[in-house]
């Protein structure tokens, strides 16, 4: 009988269930989306039990669909929006309130004062991490001391917090029936709260944020041989099957664009924008603003670590012409409107809705039209919000080469937006570097898959996992030098320009 992988890829707007076949392609895949709520400005929130119930729904899709059963999967693995924060009830799996969101920027005065005592890099030397509201640790706390019931069980040891993963790693192996409450080394090292050198949570940072530890998870590898628990025989899967990889979606798309060697990077294109750079063994201290944190850890192995310029808004500016101001039905139409005119007419956009993330951390930052004259059409504006995404990852890779004294040469490209073949010329132009897209571009799940297919022996090893990867197309750079500089120039007056709005 024929044997698959699953992996769980549950995003920021949607949750998939992706199969693949020895070879990693894809032989079964089903989508669903969840709601967005926006309940005040600068604040997300999603339905934890909207999430699971898609979960739910999407593996039983692609099962049906494909004509795989459950049984038939030899691991499962699961890659998932990171940040994003949910504590509940551990007898019930009732949530004491919303996933609060890794865009939301409500806990905003949490980190002013957390600052006001230590700075922004406060926390930075064990924990990688700037103090910024994109993390999990001052969400758990804000939920903490809003929710009266969630601090009340927090304290009793009834409350467990966690990711989206160990949410759903949770329910998969039993939920209150005794499921496992675990996060890998890559979704912890997102929180602020875990120590990037010991991997284990900090006490002293838990203390400064009144964050009991009875609540969080224990934190495993990314591809773990002691599995966390199978899935339950009356779940989605209608099988008991290991539940034996998880990596959080940045990350996971760095194993599965297979850059397992120091100086080998990728950018994810999606709702955010990701570039992750392999470091090797030890944490690499940044000084230019990016972020140091977990690459994964294969069980048995040391972890390794990577550099990672965060960008909020990259696909959802486009998701915002769409939606808000009713510019096309769909998203790939942006291509088609942007191709309409041969520049943006001097305009730009900087998408600060959630502030400015690397290299600046400015959660004052709000976005900005700039340039903007009777000339400029929704064709201009459509090309802008193309080319902001770009220009942000060129903030990233700037820094990023001061970082690590290695000027990256070639970026490995996934994500929903590598299909949209005018920003991949226009990146390739405004680094100057080719971009590279694999044959199967849905890397993130891949790598999900590729942590349980590991976990499992279902692949033997690294080789079987380079083996796997197929260039699909590469774009060149062929933008004159001076024109390169005098849009890089500008987009830095766009940026200058979004700071210091909020207080």
């Amino acid at each position: 009988m024929a044997t698959y992988i699953g992996a769980i890829d549950q995003g920021t707007t949607s949750s998939r269930f992706i199969i693949f076949d020895k070879h990693g392609r894809i032989v079964g895949m089903d989508q669903k989306e969840h709601r967005q709520i926006y309940p005040r400005p600068g604040w997300v929130e999603h339905d934890p039990l909207e999430i699971w119930k898609n979960t739910q729904e999407v593996i039983a899709g692609a099962l049906a669909k494909s004509g795989i059963r459950g049984n038939q999967l030899q691991a499962v693995g699961i890659t998932n929006q990171r940040e994003t924060t949910v504590v509940w009830d551990r007898h019930t799996g009732k949530p004491f309130y919303n996933a609060i969101v890794w865009q939301c920027t409500r806990t905003h005065e949490i980190c002013k004062q957390l600052m006001a005592e230590g700075g922004q890099d406060r926390f930075r030397d064990i924990t990688g991490l700037p103090v910024a509201t994109y993390f999990s640790g001052p969400k758990i706390k804000w939920i903490l001391d809003n929710i009266p019931e969630a601090r009340n069980a927090a304290q009793q040891g009834d409350a467990m917090f966690g990711t989206i993963e160990t949410w759903i790693i949770w329910w998969l192996t039993g939920g209150p029936r005794g499921g496992a409450h675990v996060t890998d080394v890559t979704n912890a090292s997102r929180t602020m709260l875990m120590n990037l050198h010991t991997l284990t949570w900090d006490e002293d940072i838990l203390s400064v944020l009144d964050i009991p530890d009875q609540g969080l998870p224990r934190i495993v590898p990314s591809s773990d041989e002691a599995t966390w628990g199978p899935t339950c025989e009356d779940g989605p899967f209608g099988a008991r099957i290991p539940v034996c990889g998880a990596v959080g979606d940045q990350q996971a798309a760095l194993v599965g664009q297979t850059c397992f060697a120091p100086g080998e990077a990728k950018n994810t294109y999606g709702t955010g924008c990701f570039l992750l750079m392999h470091t090797g063994h030890k944490p690499m201290v940044s000084r230019h603003g990016l972020i140091t944190t977990l690459a994964y850890q294969f069980s048995g192995r040391k972890p390794s670590y990577c550099l990672e310029g965060s960008i909020a808004i990259a696909g959802a500016l486009v998701q915002w012409l769409r939606d808000n101001l009713n510019m096309f039905d769909s998203a790939p139409q942006v291509e088609e409107l942007a191709r309409q005119v041969e520049d943006t007419g001097g305009m730009y956009i900087v998408p600060a809705f959630s502030g400015l993330f690397a290299p600046y951390w400015r959660p004052d930052a709000r976005g900005v039209m700039v340039g903007l004259t009777r000339y400029i059409n929704k064709n201009h504006i459509a090309r802008a919000a193309l080319e902001a995404t770009a220009y942000q990852t060129r903030d990233i890779v700037e820094a990023m080469n001061k970082d690590s004294g290695v000027k990256l040469t070639k970026l490995k490209a996934d994500g929903g937006m590598v299909h949209n073949n005018l920003l991949m010329q226009f990146q390739a132009n405004i680094l100057d570097v080719p971009v590279v897209r694999p044959k199967v571009a849905e890397t993130t799940c891949l790598g999900a898959a590729y942590a349980a297919g590991i976990a499992s022996g279902y692949w033997s090893g690294r080789e079987d996992l380079y083996n796997n990867w197929e260039e699909d197309i590469t774009w060149y750079p062929d933008m004159l030098q001076e024109v390169r500089d005098k849009g890089y120039q500008g987009w830095q007056k766009a940026v200058a320009r979004t700071l210091d709005w909020e207080a």
